[in-house]
């Protein structure tokens, strides 16, 4: 959403373009209810959806854990002000160097989905609890996770018995219903196959105590998205439906859902043309393509929200695309965008709803384009 804050700054400061201006007051605002939609369940922050400086600061002085990817952010997190008690290093794939590092300075959460991971950390963080994570098919969700991260539900149940018998902490199990993920009780099936999983270890003796619900809150593009109330509602009736009165600790990983709102790329019109003088199809090229932070316009996935100041004139299906020599670099084209027909070179757009996955998926200078600078306020 383009906030007042946001037009405030964009009309008084006239920032160069592309840029992104992300408002924190509308962080602080999702935080907030999620942690009111799920008030027993931990908020874990996934940082990788933004990990500007400003905007973990504020996460941790709302009381938010975080959710890392790598040492990068686990450092980043620290240097914000975060303890390391309150970081799981979700990651299942880590070089064990990083895993040593993560454990030398005070993480002890880790993520694993393989009996080669636990082995992993067992020799680089002796003791330490780890959750296992299995596979979700992603239905319902916009931009679905369903393969590279995970196992099976029997293949979870041996991992972490093997991390048990091998002197960690086997805490329990996660999974990830998909980003952008639009049907609230996409949960339960997740949850349905994890009690199995608390249930077979019980029976062996060893007792978990964590489910990690992952992310998948979505943000606001095109479609109107479920409020944070009604996921909360979802996920606690599919808790009680699957775990009774014995319901295990819980957290949450959201990080669109919390950063994805709060931002807006200021773009331009670089050009406007057609390929042949019979064809009826307008190209409309942006100076922000998918090497410049608009990564997720992979395969459509992600349609962002693109406002223009002439807004309101006759439109046209448009392809829209990037600025670099790539051919790739195309965001819309099977399904074409409709902008102003009298939208020409030099016009401001605003890509709306751009908040996460943006500035961390910005290459460092790809075709000689300079990575996508951010303003926080």
């Amino acid at each position: 959403m383009i906030t007042d804050r946001i037009r405030a700054f964009l009309a008084g400061e006239r920032p160069e373009s592309p840029c992104l201006v992300l408002d924190r007051e509308v962080v602080r605002e999702k935080y907030l209810s999620y942690a009111r939609a799920l008030p027993n369940t931990k908020v874990y922050y996934a940082v990788k959806a933004n990990p500007d400086p400003a905007v973990l600061q504020l996460l941790v002085e709302l009381g938010s854990s975080f959710d890392a990817a790598a040492i990068a952010e686990i450092g980043a997190v620290i240097a914000a002000g975060g303890t390391p008690e309150n970081i799981s290093y979700g990651n299942t794939i880590k070089k064990e160097c990083d895993i040593a590092h993560a454990f030398a300075l005070g993480v002890r959460l880790f993520a694993v989905d393989a009996v080669e991971e636990v082995d992993k950390v067992v020799r680089a963080a002796p003791g330490a609890k780890v959750f296992c994570r299995i596979l979700c098919d992603g239905d319902g969700a916009e931009w679905p996770l369903s393969r590279k991260c995970g196992c099976d539900v029997n293949m979870a149940i041996e991992v972490l018995e093997h991390a048990h018998c091998s002197g960690l902490v086997a805490f329990g199990v996660s999974f990830h219903v998909g980003s952008q993920q639009l049907n609230p009780e996409a949960w339960d099936p997740a949850l349905h196959a994890t009690a199995h999983i608390f249930r077979e270890l019980g029976e062996r003796g060893i007792d978990l105590k964590l489910v990690n619900l992952g992310g998948g809150f979505p943000a606001r593009y095109l479609k109107n998205v479920p409020t944070a109330a009604i996921y909360g509602e979802a996920i606690t009736r599919a808790l009680q439906r699957h775990f009774g009165n014995r319901i295990p600790q819980t957290i949450i990983e959201p990080g669109r859902g919390l950063v994805g709102d709060a931002g807006v790329i200021k773009a331009e019109v670089v050009l406007v043309s057609r390929k042949s003088v019979e064809d009826p199809q307008r190209w409309v090229y942006l100076d922000l393509g998918k090497f410049g932070g608009l990564a997720e316009t992979m395969n459509e996935s992600i349609r962002y929200p693109i406002c223009t100041a002439r807004d309101g004139d006759e439109t046209t299906p448009c392809v829209v695309a990037g600025p670099t020599c790539d051919s790739a670099d195309v965001l819309y084209e099977k399904i074409p965008y409709n902008l102003p027909v009298s939208l020409a070179a030099g016009d401001e757009v605003m890509i709306e709803a751009a908040g996460a996955y943006t500035t961390t998926y910005s290459s460092a200078g790809f075709n000689g384009f300079p990575p996508l600078k951010s303003y926080i306020l």
